[in-house]
Formats: C-alpha cells, sequence, structure tokens
C-alpha cells in the first residue's frame, strides 16, 4: 500500500512539473509579446506617416507645377502679344530682341510643362520667326530700274571667255513645296537648294542674325561657319551640314541618311530617319514622325566659334543633347524605339 501510495505521489508530481514549467514561462513570454506587438504597431504607424508625407509632397510639387504653368501661359501670353504688335507697326529690331526673350521663356520652361504646351508654344515661336523673315524681306529696298549695257561683241580672233559657273546660294525651294513650318513664303533670305554632290559654305558676315534655308540638297557638305539667327533644313538627303550656333530655333523636315552638327536653342525635327545628329541644344529637342535617329553632343569647332557662341547667346554649360521628346511615343515606362544615343566608341570626333 506504501509503495503503491509511493508511485501514485511522484506520479502527480510529474505531472504537475509541466504545468509549473509552463507557468513559470508566462510572464517572460506576456512580456516578450508586450515588446513585439507595440514594435509592430510603430513600424505600422511610421510607414503610414510616410505615405501620408509622400503624398502630401506630390500634392505640393503638383500645385506648384500648375502654379509655374500658369505663370508662363499668362508670361507668354503677354509676351507674344507685344512681339506681334512690333511686327505689324515697329522697330523689327526691338521685335527680334523680344522674340528672342520670348523663345529663352519658353526654353526654361520645358520642365514643368506638358507636351501639348511644350509644342504649342513652339508653333507659336516659330509663326512669329516666319513673320519676322517675312516683315525684313518686304522692308529690304527695291532695287531701281537701269538700262544694262549692251555686251561688246568679241573682236575677231579673240577666245570668247568662258561663262562663270552659277553658285547655287540662296536659290528658291522647288515647285510643288510650300513653305516649311516658320518659313517665309517668299525666298530664302540665306542658304543653297538643288544642289547636287557638291562642297557649300556660307561665312560669319554672310550668315549674322540671318534666316537660313537648306532645301533640296543631294550628297552635299554644307559647312555654315557664323552665328544664324534661325536655319530650316528641308528635304536633304545623303548630305552633312556642320552648322555654328544659331540663336534660336533648327527645324529638320522630310530628311533621311544625313548627318547634322547643330548648337541652337531649340531642335525640332518631322518626318526624318536614318540620320544622325551631334547638338548643342538648351532645351529639350522634339522629333516626330521619325524613325532610326541617333543624337551625341556637339562636337564641331572652327575658328571663331566662341565668338559666335556669344553672340547667340547660347549658354554653353547646358546641353540637353540626351533629352528627347518624340511626340509620337506616349508611353512613360518605356524608353522611345525610334531614337538612340549614338555609342561614345563610334561618335566623330574629327570633321575635316
Amino acid at each position: 500500500m506504501e509503495a503503491a501510495g509511493e508511485a501514485a505521489a511522484v506520479s502527480a508530481e510529474e505531472l504537475l512539473a509541466p504545468a509549473a514549467f509552463v507557468a513559470s514561462l508566462q510572464p517572460e513570454m506576456a512580456a516578450t509579446a508586450a515588446v513585439v506587438l507595440p514594435e509592430r504597431l510603430q513600424r505600422r504607424e511610421a510607414e503610414r506617416q510616410q505615405g501620408v508625407e509622400r503624398q502630401r509632397q506630390k500634392k505640393e510639387a503638383q500645385v506648384v507645377k500648375e502654379e509655374q504653368s500658369e505663370f508662363f501661359v499668362a508670361a507668354f501670353a503677354r509676351e507674344r502679344e507685344a512681339v506681334e504688335a512690333l511686327l505689324a507697326a515697329g522697330p523689327l529690331e526691338e521685335a527680334a530682341v523680344r522674340l528672342q526673350g520670348l523663345q529663352k521663356l519658353l526654353t526654361e520652361s520645358v520642365r514643368f510643362l506638358a507636351p501639348y504646351e511644350v509644342r504649342q508654344g513652339q508653333e507659336a515661336v516659330a509663326r512669329l520667326q516666319g513673320d519676322l523673315a517675312a516683315r525684313r524681306q518686304q522692308l529690304q529696298p527695291k532695287k531701281k530700274f537701269a538700262f544694262r549695257a549692251l555686251k561688246k561683241e568679241a573682236a575677231p580672233g579673240s577666245e570668247p571667255r568662258p561663262a562663270e559657273p552659277a553658285r547655287p546660294a540662296a536659290a528658291p525651294p522647288a515647285p510643288g513645296h510650300g513653305p516649311a513650318e516658320g518659313e517665309s513664303s517668299g525666298p530664302p533670305l540665306c542658304g543653297f537648294s538643288g544642289a547636287e554632290d557638291e562642297e557649300l559654305e556660307l561665312g560669319p558676315a554672310e550668315l549674322l542674325q540671318r534666316d537660313v534655308v537648306l532645301s533640296e540638297l543631294r550628297g552635299c557638305r554644307v559647312r555654315l561657319r557664323g552665328n544664324a539667327n534661325t536655319l530650316r533644313v528641308r528635304d536633304c538627303r545623303g548630305c552633312t551640314v556642320l552648322c555654328g550656333p544659331v540663336s534660336t530655333s533648327v527645324l529638320v523636315d522630310g530628311c533621311s541618311d544625313c548627318l547634322l552638327v547643330l548648337a541652337c536653342q531649340q531642335l525640332r525635327t518631322h518626318r526624318t530617319r536614318d540620320s544622325r545628329f551631334y547638338v548643342h541644344v538648351t532645351s529639350r529637342a522634339v522629333i516626330e514622325d521619325c524613325t532610326k535617329v541617333s543624337f551625341a553632343p556637339y562636337a564641331w569647332s572652327y575658328a571663331g566659334i566662341e565668338r559666335d557662341f556669344e553672340s547667340s547667346g547660347l549658354d554653353r554649360s547646358r546641353n540637353n543633347w540626351n533629352l528627347v521628346d518624340d511626340f509620337d511615343w506616349l508611353a512613360a515606362d518605356k524608353p522611345s524605339p525610334n531614337w538612340s544615343l549614338i555609342p561614345e566608341q563610334e561618335r566623330i570626333s574629327c570633321w575635316d
């Protein structure tokens, strides 16, 4: 009986031991749980506050962007009206200065404007540039009428003087092609048209603040050493165009297989394919209806280029050569397949 009692007592002690051990652990487990729970809540609260802060910053940024956009629209409209008034009945030089300021305002505002606002501004500036070129042409003095002296007949036995070849400078565009965007309806004031497989060149005196047009060229190499006001390159094939600083805009339209070295405030490229651009551009370049166009930084130099940059007003420290807006590609999360950057090892460094 005693043995049975002792066995029962041992069995009871063995049964009670785990329960006592568990009871001894309960305060520690409760304390640990009490620590883990507040940490988890604190982490969640911190994440929530971070999310709220991000939303607040995003909302503030949107408000600032909208305010900047509203300021730009008002300022741009005011300056555009001033330029239009000067073009109608004012000094053209003052109109040109105000127009350059309008272009600068657009260039500096591109970073916070919507694409459609940028496009509207560019179209307005291009139209005003065309109007300015047309007014300048209208105000040029007309040639006075004069009788031409009759050519003397060559003396018998003398050799006839060979005729000098005509230079294709300042030729009007080919029939059947209307003026490009921003281009005056009359013949170009300065440039080349219709040449084939030729070396063409204009210097500083010919280019200074002139509106230049290159059109219908085939296989030509063009050097423009100087500071032009605008440049239009239209319907060219297989050409190389080396151009000094342009004060305002460059428009490339309907070209293919070309190599273009350009420095300007604004670059717009339409209907162009299989072409390479080496650019210094202070705003974002724009392409539309283009394929297989590539970009690299401006790399041409010549005697007097520093003076031409100073005359043009371009900021040499600001070059957005690798920032291109494709108006045919709206996906923000994927790069446009229509343009690319020229690999560094494939870039041209020597142009002569």
